[in-house]
């Protein structure tokens, strides 16, 4: 199974510097207890685990395909003493037949700009969730790359394939969804939530 476009992991060093604080994130982005989850590029968990304490004891699925990366989220569960982390191996592009039920909400972050068919993974989304749900989608903002460095060295996806929030709303609209709430994401990122138009 092959990745989306330009989502390779980074090393942990770069993550916690991007985001030293991501619970801090989700709970900006609307996540509260009680609220089910599926993190999709979960990588080694760094938004997973956080998450999965904030929703506790709701479940939070992490998908990915890769199986090491999965073993890191479980070891890190495990460390932690997280119990509502359910790890699932697959290919996001057939989330809805991945997961084993509905959910509240489906997180993509720092990996929509990779997705080649937006609007048919915005369906598989729509799919994924239950009435009233949220897709919350993290990306990085438009800028040049000289001006989004992480530990002094430039990062995030070649300029190409980074998405204005417009450009965003624009791409997910055709599965039916409209933005219900917008978070600034100091340094480089947005936030969009997006619930289905006849939910909002």
């Amino acid at each position: 199974m092959d990745r989306f476009r330009n989502t390779r992991q980074p090393d942990r060093g770069w993550w916690h510097e991007l985001w030293p604080e991501p619970d801090a994130v989700l709970r900006d982005l609307g996540l509260v207890a009680g609220t089910s989850l599926a993190d999709v590029g979960s990588g080694y968990g760094h938004f997973t685990i956080p998450a999965a304490e904030v929703v506790a004891p709701a479940p939070v699925y992490a998908i990915d395909v890769d199986g090491t990366m999965l073993d890191e989220v479980e070891a890190l569960a495990f460390e932690r003493g997280v119990e509502n982390v359910v790890t699932i191996s697959g290919d996001a592009r057939a989330l809805a037949s991945l997961l084993p039920e509905r959910v509240d909400a489906v997180l993509v972050a720092n990996t929509f700009h990779g997705v080649e068919a937006p609007a048919t993974f915005a369906e598989q989304v729509s799919r994924s969730l239950e009435p009233g749900g949220q897709f919350v989608v993290v990306n990085w903002h438009d800028a040049p790359l000289e001006e989004t460095t992480v530990l002094g060295t430039r990062r995030g996806p070649p300029p190409d394939l980074r998405m204005t929030t417009e450009e965003t709303r624009s791409a997910v609209a055709p599965a039916g969804f409209e933005v219900a709430h917008e978070v600034d994401l100091p340094p480089y990122h947005y936030g969009l939530v997006f619930k289905r138009a006849h939910d909002l």
